[in-house]
């Protein structure tokens, strides 16, 4: 893996050398783990100009226990706790003759920037942007593998609920019991939180999970996601518990998936995200449930939850090959519920089979 680090830091040198900037100074997380491997909390990374470090506020044996930093990097300890490692980064590259540094302006607070220009003065600080998030959206073997194995995960703690009894259990004891099937499973922890909604809950986007109990005829939606090194994946799924849907039910859910299927059928390199969009909000749209529709109609995935690219009306660009996505169109309808379907693929040329999905759970609408 240190090649794979040492190459995704060149890429970004070479566009910090192209804008203008001596030297980079990373400090959103998951930025730091792309390029410089696991390390601990409050860890920032100096590309710097005669040497790269990875400034830490304590020492390794205080890393998280997915792995370990890059060992070709050179690693800057705090010399006393309380310290920012950030104002210490922005220092180091002063003393190594920066005369320009570029930061992410996006994830620094305003007085800590304002602590950067105090201790290096002469630094000029440039805005870097999200020139790494647009490294990051393409994902190479290495990581699709970590979503495959993430996704695997969360299909076994899917399925494995599914075969037990739900009725008079709350959302909330349905939503704990998931995350820990996720960890027993060999998953990090949760993607995200787990949302398990029931009944007039069904189908909402986002929906934490209550002390309402399982219901004969509610719908049961189910978005859940695992964590594995440090990579996250996306599942939802609505059933019905009883053995007859209703009409409304079956007639609801069929629509959501064929908006569903038109989505996961769009993805394909050089496809526009908004019209992976819209080829799923059509479907919703012309059967009236435009202004029951979400924002956006999935999203990247991959150290974060909710990376780029968006897939949204507004949303400007074209999928690239590698790139994993969401399709996780829904309908909730006030007072009654609704229906929500997630997957996570990643997009793949035709030549290739085309879209790959890695979340396998039945799309059938269930009686459980």
């Amino acid at each position: 893996m240190s090649e794979v680090y040492a190459t995704r830091r060149a890429q970004l040198r070479d566009r910090c050398n192209a804008a203008g900037t001596a030297a980079a100074l990373i400090s959103r997380p998951a930025n730091v783990r792309y390029l410089a491997g696991a390390a601990p909390q409050g860890s920032v990374l100096l590309l710097g100009k005669s040497e790269d470090l990875l400034v830490c506020a304590g020492p390794l044996d205080d890393r998280p226990t997915e792995g370990r930093p890059d060992e070709a990097l050179t690693v800057q300890v705090l010399p006393s706790p309380g310290g920012d490692c950030a104002v210490t980064a922005a220092g180091l590259a002063a003393a190594q003759g920066a005369e320009s540094l570029a930061v992410e302006e996006h994830h620094l607070t305003v007085a800590r920037h304002r602590a950067l220009t105090s201790v290096a003065p002469e630094l000029r600080l440039a805005d870097l942007g999200g020139a790494v998030e647009q490294l990051r959206v393409v994902k190479d073997e290495e990581e699709i593998s970590c979503l495959r194995i993430g996704a695997e995960i969360a299909d076994q703690a899917l399925g494995e609920l599914l075969e037990s009894i739900l009725v008079g259990r709350t959302e909330r004891h349905l939503a704990l019991e998931l995350e820990r099937r996720l960890v027993d499973h060999g998953a990090d922890g949760p993607a995200f939180a787990t949302s398990v909604a029931t009944g007039p809950n069904s189908g909402r986007r986002g929906h934490r999970p209550t002390d309402r109990r399982v219901e004969e005829g509610d719908f049961l939606s189910v978005c859940l996601g695992a964590t594995y090194r440090g990579y996250r994946c996306e599942i939802g799924r609505t059933f019905v518990i009883g053995t007859s849907p209703a009409d409304w039910q079956i007639e609801l859910y069929d629509l959501v998936f064929a908006a569903q299927r038109a989505g996961r059928e769009s993805l394909a390199p050089g496809a526009a995200y908004r019209d992976v969009d819209r080829a799923a909000r059509q479907v919703l749209g012309s059967a009236g449930y435009a202004e029951a529709l979400p924002p956006l109609t999935g999203h990247g995935v991959g150290l974060e939850i909710d990376e780029d690219p968006q897939l949204a009306p507004a949303a400007m660009g074209k999928l690239d090959a590698c790139v994993p996505v969401t399709v996780e169109p829904g309908v909730h309808l006030p007072g009654r519920g609704g229906v929500r379907i997630d997957d996570t693929l990643v997009v793949r040329p035709e030549a290739d089979g085309g879209p790959e999905l890695l979340t396998i759970t039945t799309k059938e609408l269930l009686a459980l």
